[in-house]
């Protein structure tokens, strides 16, 4: 270890009960330095993290060779009880899921106090007030209300700032952060990145940030290693890396995401890349113009008018209640083959029209008609048969498949419920075509949910929508939460559909890029409230509105 090494990690390797995950790595942390972790699910990332904490599972994990020095000391060699004293204290680690990191049953402040309790000698009132001091540094709007606020009574972006005032509580010289910023708008996101950058040139601690988002490393790091299938493929300083990438994992990562500036016909993907299969056809502007005025010239599928759903909130027995509207006097045309995006940061009303549309939540003002009928007027009975038509795309494909039901009955099952086809074995048939349609294979009609991964649960999720052939679908983030290259896939996959069924999609997301790559038309939301609404391409290109500017600077493109 040199003098300016804080942390050096040599010749690792972890194991999962026989499965060897991590593969004799060796990288270093420097003092007053952020260093990226890059790769995508299953690559090591999160679990050669982990190892550094001493938070590997006991009973079905172990380190089987290397070493961890942090400060000439070798983690791998201590007690439980000596890690208690690091862990937080010197080397503290920001969570991806702020929700499920943060206890629902204390207030925020409360938690914060208790790392202070734990590791300081500091009294209860000392640490109250350090808290909100904590709380005021990562720029928490009103510190004393959120110190008493519960994490379901905060936004999630002002959750991670929570997760973020717990690890840097106890001035650590280490911070490691998680995947913290997957789940959040590109705005959050630019924030919470900033306030990492300005705390690390504050305390001058060292950081490793891990994520699958190279571009958004190029924004934060010094340094960047690519792990791939357990390995470390390529280390370098990020200019370099982004620059001149060696490895062909490292040119794919970069290359999967939508580029802002030119449209692929098909997105490439990591194996594209691997197996040097990349196709580089464009979808010019004049083929996107023809394609258009033959889109336009049809009667709207859909037509969105006037619409408005309002919340009533009663606080207590004596206040007078309040109202609040999601969705302000919004009104839209949706043609049959388009891809409408609707985009805007958390709380701006996207889902709530998109459920309004479904009939899943009643809107309090206006019409929606599709095909001229006014949907807001039907019955039970002709919402069941809406259902065939109009159908939704969750964002979390395995909370919204049925664990103990096979995946083959899941794509079954809406068949049955709407009375297609004649028999099960009909059924079955359909539902094997459907999985090989979208990319899975006949022998995984008898899986369950659990035995596949985050983007095949997805494709599984798409093959359930797309059994009852519907005219129009609802992709509510439904990339959001995947990797770059599986979110490659399935926007491949939606696009493909799209044009062997003619599938209408409506977009929502609050990712800009995989936005504007997917639409037609863009849709910028804001407070309830239509913001823009023209072309992607021109929204794009030529933002009329302040707010549509801010959320195009914030999206991370890369050195």
């Amino acid at each position: 270890m040199t003098e300016n090494t804080i942390l050096n990690i040599k010749d690792l390797s972890i194991s999962f009960g026989e499965n060897e995950v991590i593969h004799n790595i060796s990288y270093h942390l420097n003092k007053n330095e952020i260093l990226g972790i890059v790769g995508e699910s299953g690559s090591g990332k999160s679990v050669s993290s982990l190892a550094i904490l001493g938070l590997l599972p006991k009973n079905i994990s172990k380190i089987t060779s290397g070493s961890i020095y942090y400060n000439n000391e070798d983690l791998t060699l201590l007690s439980s009880k000596v890690f208690q004293n690091i862990r937080g204290k010197k080397i503290a680690m920001i969570f991806q899921e702020p929700m499920s990191s943060l206890n629902p049953s204390m207030t925020c402040g409360k938690q914060v106090q208790e790392i202070l309790l734990q590791h300081t000698k500091l009294s209860k009132q000392a640490t109250k007030e350090e808290t909100v001091l904590l709380f005021e540094k990562v720029k928490l709007p009103d510190a004393k209300r959120v110190f008493n606020a519960y994490p379901h009574e905060i936004s999630g972006g002002q959750k991670q700032r929570v997760m973020i005032a717990m690890a840097i509580a106890c001035k650590p010289d280490i911070l490691i952060a998680d995947e913290p910023t997957t789940a959040l708008d590109v705005t959050v996101q630019k924030e919470i990145i900033k306030l990492l950058k300005t705390l690390q040139t504050e305390t001058k601690m060292s950081v490793i940030f891990i994520t699958h988002d190279l571009a958004l490393i190029s924004e934060i790091a010094d340094r960047v290693l690519v792990m791939y299938q357990g390995n470390i493929v390529e280390q370098g300083d990020v200019s370099t890396i982004f620059k001149t990438p060696n490895h062909a994992y490292t040119k794919a990562l970069i290359n999967s995401r939508p580029s802002l500036d030119t449209r692929l016909k098909v997105l490439p993907t990591i194996d594209d890349y691997l197996n040097s299969t990349t196709s580089n056809e464009v979808i010019t502007t004049e083929q996107r113009k023809i394609q258009h005025e033959k889109l336009y010239k049809k009667a709207p599928l859909l037509e969105v008018i006037n619409v408005e759903k309002e919340y009533i909130t009663k606080s207590g027995w004596f206040t007078k209640p309040q109202s609040f509207k999601a969705v302000n006097n919004v009104s839209f045309k949706l043609y049959e083959g388009e891809t409408l995006g609707l985009v805007g940061e958390s709380g701006c009303g996207k889902s709530t029209l998109g459920n309004a549309i479904l009939q899943l939540d009643k809107a309090t003002a206006g019409l929606i008609l599709y095909k001229g009928i006014d949907i807001t007027k039907l019955s039970g009975s002709s919402i069941k048969k809406l259902r065939k038509d109009i159908q939704i795309i969750f964002q979390d494909p395995y909370s919204s498949l049925n664990p103990r039901i096979p995946v083959g009955e899941a794509i079954m099952e809406p068949m049955l419920i709407h009375n297609l086809f004649s028999s099960d074995e009909e059924r079955k048939e359909k539902a094997i075509d459907i999985l090989n349609r979208v990319g899975l294979y006949q022998d995984y009609f008898d899986r369950y949910p659990h035995e596949f991964s985050g983007g095949q649960r997805q494709r599984i999720g798409i093959a359930r929508t797309i059994a009852l052939q519907p005219k129009l679908i609802v992709c509510d983030e439904s990339v959001s939460a995947l990797d770059i290259s599986v979110q490659a896939q399935v926007l491949n996959l939606l696009n493909e559909l799209k044009e062997t069924f003619g599938f209408t999609y409506i977009f929502i997301s609050h990712d800009l890029a995989v936005v504007k790559y997917m639409s037609d038309q863009l849709l910028v939301m804001n407070k309830g409230k239509i913001e823009e609404l023209d072309d992607a391409d021109v929204i794009y290109n030529a933002p009329k509105k302040e707010y549509t500017k801010k959320l195009i600077e914030a999206i991370p493109k890369g050195l």
